[in-house]
């Protein structure tokens, strides 16, 4: 394919740059002289080898750029828009000069080729139907008030949290754990059933949101309650969960149309066959209230149109498998529960979902109060599970003694205690009126012990709970941390026995920060897999055949650990050629094995292992095994892994590859 490239080069003028006030009259103010659209400098070129790949360059020096193109509008002085479809393209470049904007003429820019690996992401399937087709979603809820899917049409949630965050809020995980597994501050969820919370967006016909690749990447949003229609086109990134709207905005309601500062940058919580959640950043000066994710819930036209009312059981907890022996022996049957010096209390929903997730006493808001811990430090509550029996100690001191009972669903039923004191404002801690504490939620550490659970007394008027967060000392008992982590790291190798991992072929490797503490990544679930092409300076089809052939097979063997690595190993050197370094195949090794020993250290949460583990030599990715890929490895927590669940999420090694950078490696048990 012939490279189309435009030049417009000539000198530049000098600017007047700023205002300048004069003296006699100092409210008085002159711009700069605006930059003839005739100087403007910038290059437009196709790709020599994928001439969908449109290369953006800005060349006028000192000015601020803003591109327009089919796939949206960029300031970036170089960029890069990959065009799916063939067709005739406008480009328009312009740039902020000390007098004000001034753009060129219109570029057309006709492409010739197809280049579907752009939207071949199954997320682009379910977003629009496919490649020539198109598909139509609605705001999840109708003219009648009534929601489809979700508890409502929108939810809030923290202004870092994401797909991954929302994700793991579903599997059950507090904001706690998440914030420890992510690495990230501001997560937290409120989820209001739209019923209860009429006040915060009106019942009505919100309009339809067609997103579209027929010739191009388009989405028409007939805004019915704004009295509007957006034109306009979009662009999603599959691996960052982002979607661009350019020239059109979501289907939102009138009340927070001008709380957000851009309407066309949204992030992509959630995406299915029949739902998906979108994501915009309120803004504090804007909504007068703190920043936060205003996530709007959608469901497709078809699911809409084929929608049946039905009795729909009402939403209960959903509580981990495990979940009784986890709060009933933790480590002795006797637990005495405390509430939390950090976050008392909260609201919970009928699912169990905590309403507002506060998780500090700063997070409180002034209708509220700040709880002041010293006013409830006094009190406990501890319960003996092998006799069921529980003593509450009032935060003045009297004691009450008595019996429970934990039913299949996490209801504690009590006899004989009547709790009755003030945690903050007018907010008392008091059974139901039943008697009953319903478990809403359990929190562990990345060891699987628990370190919280929330309590919740149903409400009599309304769907929720008044949640209690309660905290476990076990009387009588020391444990050592670092024995702990031990342990688990232990068990997470071996299964106290054997166990034998691979390489996980759809997830190979990872890039975050650290250590000591692992955050970012850019990899997800889907990068690799059977794609060759997308990240083939890493992953190929040679890369994947030794992957696959791979296995680490951790042994506890009395005190001591033993892996032992088996794999297709490519053995080369290198030579230089004419002045340039080739490599050169030594010899193929199909069954290649090797076996070491493995050296824990759980202060810091390391291995040392004595051999290198898997080798690329002989692909793309022989850099992944040439530095540092032996010694000591990092357990690293990522993608949702922790000690507690190896067995469903894997294992992730890693390395210090460079200051500040840690390559990571996923393996997944060998079912």
């Amino acid at each position: 394919m012939k490279t189309h490239r435009l030049n417009i080069l000539m000198s530049l003028l000098g600017a007047m740059i700023g205002l300048f006030l004069s003296a006699c009259q100092p409210d008085k103010y002159e711009l700069g002289e605006i930059i003839p659209k005739e100087e403007l400098k910038f290059s437009i070129f196709q790709d020599a080898e994928d001439p969908n790949m449109v290369i953006l360059i800005s060349e006028t020096p000192g000015m601020t750029p803003l591109w327009i193109t089919p796939m949206g509008r960029s300031t970036r002085v170089q960029d890069t828009v990959r065009i799916p479809f063939e067709g005739e393209y406008n480009f328009i470049y312009g740039v902020q000069s000390a007098g004000g904007f001034v753009q060129a003429d219109t570029f057309k820019l006709v492409i010739t080729t197809n280049n579907l690996n752009y939207v071949n992401d199954p997320l682009w399937t379910l977003l629009t139907g496919g490649v020539g087709n198109e598909k139509t979603w609605l705001l999840d809820l109708d003219a009648d008030g009534v929601s489809k899917y979700f508890a409502g049409p929108l939810y809030f949630y923290g202004t870092d949290d994401s797909w991954e965050s929302m994700a793991l809020y579903k599997s059950g995980k507090s904001s706690e754990e998440i914030k420890t597994l992510l690495g990230i501050e501001d997560t937290w969820n409120w989820e209001p059933d739209w019923k209860g919370n009429t006040w915060f967006m009106p019942e009505g016909d919100y309009g339809t949101m067609t997103f579209g690749l027929k010739g191009n990447a388009t989405v028409v949003v007939d805004h019915k309650m704004l009295d509007r229609v957006d034109h306009g086109t979009f662009f999603l990134d599959a691996v960052n969960k982002t979607l661009r709207m350019t020239d059109a905005s979501p289907l939102h309601d009138s009340g927070r149309d001008g709380q957000v500062v851009d309407w066309g940058n949204l992030k992509l919580m959630s995406l299915t066959e029949n739902t998906m959640q979108l994501a915009a950043l309120r803004d504090p000066v804007l909504s007068g209230e703190g920043a936060c994710l205003l996530v709007y819930n959608y469901i497709s036209k078809e699911y809409a149109d084929n929608w049946e009312p039905s009795e729909q059981p009402e939403p209960e907890p959903q509580l981990p498998e495990g979940w009784k022996e986890d709060v009933s022996q933790i480590v002795l049957k006797t637990i005495t529960w405390k509430l939390s010096d950090q976050n008392p209390l909260d609201w919970c929903s009928l699912d169990g979902s905590r309403m507002n997730g506060w998780n500090s006493l700063e997070d409180y808001p002034d209708w509220l109060g700040t709880p002041d811990p010293s006013v409830y430090e006094g009190f406990s509550l501890t319960l003996n599970s092998e006799e069921n029996t529980v003593v509450y100690v009032a935060p003045e001191g009297t004691t009450q003694e008595g019996t429970y009972t934990l039913d299949d669903k996490g209801i504690y039923t009590f006899h004989g205690i009547s709790p009755d004191f003030t945690i903050v404002g007018w907010v008392k801690f008091n059974l139901s009126a039943d008697n009953q504490l319903r478990i809403m939620s359990i929190e562990k550490d990345a060891m699987g012990n628990v370190t919280g659970m929330w309590l919740g007394a149903k409400d009599p008027d309304k769907p929720e709970y008044m949640a209690y967060h309660l905290v476990p000392t076990i009387g009588g008992s020391t444990t050592d941390p670092i024995e702990q982590t031990r342990k688990a790291m232990v068990k997470a190798l071996t299964g106290n026995g054997t166990r034998i991992f691979k390489p996980d072929v759809n997830w190979f490797v990872d890039w975050v920060s650290g250590p000591p503490k692992f955050t970012g990544g850019w990899t997800s679930s889907a990068t690799f897999g059977t794609d060759y092409t997308s990240n083939s300076w890493v992953w190929d089809e040679t890369v994947a055949e030794i992957a696959m052939s791979a296995s680490l097979t951790f042994t506890l063997s009395g005190d001591q650990i033993l892996v032992e690595v088996t794999q297709k190993l490519i053995k080369e050197h290198e030579e230089i050629v004419e002045g340039e370094t080739i490599w050169i195949e030594d010899e193929v090794i199909d069954n290649f094995t090797q076996t070491g020993t493995v050296v824990l250290n759980p202060e810091d949460q390391t291995l040392m292992i004595d051999i290198p583990l898997v080798d690329y030599s002989g692909t793309p990715a022989r850099w992944l095994s040439s530095n540092g890929n032996d010694g000591v490895w990092y357990f690293v927590q990522h993608g949702g892994s922790t000690y507690s669940n190896v067995e469903e999420k894997g294992i992730w090694l890693g390395y210090i590859s460079k200051e500040d950078e840690t390559t990571i490696f996923h393996y997944v048990i060998v079912e």
